[in-house]
């Protein structure tokens, strides 16, 4: 038996799986996705990761008693870019600050003129400085000093619940996805030698603050006598260093290289593969080191993604989030009917997704175009649901471009690729065979691969992945369905960004929104 720790913005699960791939039990424990102290903040008790972890397994163990004295490895993915700060005794001393904050600290960074001269030259100067001022070490080191002074360590979410298993910090390589110091195509924490990292100018963290890092695969601690005791599994089983929710996630839906794309359906929607080359997804931003060792994910993000889901819901489908109440079902599940009542290319109205805007488009507004008298809610929501495949699309051929590579099919993952009915609009947005796994639990199966491959059980990665993951359903493109998308896509959809920008510029002077 493998057990996989899954610990993700709103939930964390305990997942036991057979090394044969099988998801044998789980047990989900909700929480509050964050607090806001403050307008645009997002912190959370970083205990309550902890504390989730220890009552999703305790019941797990409760129900599984027999196999649990089976479990012969443990594996542990967590959400990016939050960070933890702890004492020299291990106590967290101030909350983690989410990969959703939006505060913003101070540009301290002063390039030499030749440098300065050079970021101008390449149009890369703002993009620096805003990547400055979203590193959160930075924000506490000027804003709390004190706490800064006091931390032994600053870690990621994953080091820390590996701490507290193992009293080790060690975290994997594939973990470190963030406002950090690490340089990405080495895959190691960035040094002074490093002449072009700018990392570690932009995110200059004390050495010995840092995790010590191990490849994916590899053993990063062993559950101690005190954790056994409390939780039930065996004393001194490994833990074995995994990587990244999304990396996870990408592995368990069988994504070894570039013949196929992951897309994951999740609060932030991305697409990524897995490639032996380097190579950065947007100009002069990283590819993040994936869960296969000496290998990278390339990604692209659409930063409110599948989240424009619980939006429409949430503004406009009272009516239907009371029917399934009433029915005992999921509001998406009856969300999934409106688009039975709308034709593809949603008779004409088509939304781009950037709600956030990203670092490529740092102008951008979110916007819906082709309003009229015949649209209904059934319309929007389906144009919100291809606006997303589209941004996915768009994201997809830029990896294509920049990697030199030409995807065969896209696998699907995340909460929304539960509906049929959102499957088969990506299948034919892509106009590429699409397919979904046997478990919606991705991230937690790909750190099972990556345990069982770390434990022995494999020799390779590749045999333990073609072992352990299976596809339930594939969808297939409709050719005349796939003919509307392209040309929406192509002559609507790539256009309107360029066409809008000089409105969106002005709309912020206008405005002040959003906030520098």
């Amino acid at each position: 038996m493998i057990l996989s720790i899954d610990c993700g913005t709103q939930s964390i699960r305990a997942l036991l799986f057979s090394t044969s791939g099988k998801l044998i039990d789980k047990e989900q424990i909700f929480y509050e996705a964050y607090n806001s102290p403050k307008p645009g903040w997002a912190e959370q008790d970083t205990e309550l990761y902890w504390n989730g972890l220890k009552e999703a397994v305790i019941n797990l163990q409760s129900r599984n008693s027999i196999d649990f004295p089976n479990i012969k490895g443990i594996g542990i993915t967590t959400l990016r870019s939050t960070m933890v700060n702890v004492d020299i005794e291990g106590n967290v001393i101030r909350p983690s600050i989410l990969w959703l904050d939006q505060r913003m600290a101070k540009n301290t960074y002063k390039p030499n003129l030749l440098l300065r001269t050079a970021f101008k030259l390449i149009g890369i100067d703002s993009t620096l400085k805003k990547l400055e001022k979203k590193g959160q070490s930075n924000w506490i080191k000027q804003n709390q000093p004190d706490i800064w002074k006091n931390t032994h360590k600053y870690v990621s979410v994953s080091s820390y619940l590996n701490f507290k298993l193992s009293g080790e910090y060690t975290d994997s390589v594939a973990s470190q996805i963030g406002h950090i110091p690490f340089n990405f195509k080495q895959q190691r924490w960035a040094i002074s030698s490093d002449i072009l990292e700018l990392s570690k100018d932009l995110y200059p963290i004390e050495k010995e603050k840092l995790a010590p890092l191990v490849k994916p695969g590899s053993q990063s601690g062993i559950i101690s006598e005190e954790i056994s005791k409390e939780l039930g599994i065996p004393l001194d089983t490994p833990i074995i260093a995994c990587g990244s929710d999304k990396g996870c996630e990408t592995l368990g839906m069988g994504v070894t290289n570039t013949k196929i794309a992951s897309l994951s359906f999740g609060t932030t929607a991305t697409v990524q593969t897995t490639t032996k080359k380097y190579f950065e997804p947007i100009k002069y931003l990283p590819s993040y080191p994936s869960v296969i060792p000496e290998h990278w994910n390339p990604e692209i993000e659409i930063y409110r993604g599948f989240w424009m889901i619980n939006w429409f819901k949430n503004e406009f489908a009272l009516k239907e989030v009371l029917q399934a109440k009433e029915l005992k079902v999921s509001a998406e599940e009856i969300l999934n009917e409106l688009l039975h009542k709308s034709p593809p290319g949603a008779m004409g109205l088509v939304m781009q997704p950037y709600w956030t805007p990203g670092l490529g488009e740092k102008n951008a507004k979110g916007s819906i175009i082709g309003f009229g008298d015949v649209h209904k809610k059934e319309h929007l929501y389906r144009s919100v649901v291809e606006g997303i495949c589209f941004g996915l699309l768009d994201g997809m051929k830029r990896l294509e471009k920049r990697g030199n590579l030409k995807f065969e099919k896209v696998s699907v993952s995340g909460g929304a690729s539960q509906s049929d009915e959102i499957c088969q609009i990506a299948a034919d947005i892509f106009n590429l065979e699409l397919v979904r796994g046997s478990t919606h639990e991705t991230s937690g199966l790909g750190a099972a691969i990556i345990t069982a491959y770390g434990i022995g059980e494999y020799k390779t990665i590749a045999e333990a992945t073609k072992t352990m993951v299976n596809y339930a359903d594939i969808f297939k493109p409709n050719s005349d369905n796939t003919k509307l998308y392209k040309a929406l896509f192509e002559d609507v959809y790539l256009k309107m960004y360029d066409s809008l920008e000089p409105l969106y510029k002005r709309i912020k002077d206008i405005t002040g929104y959003p906030e520098e």
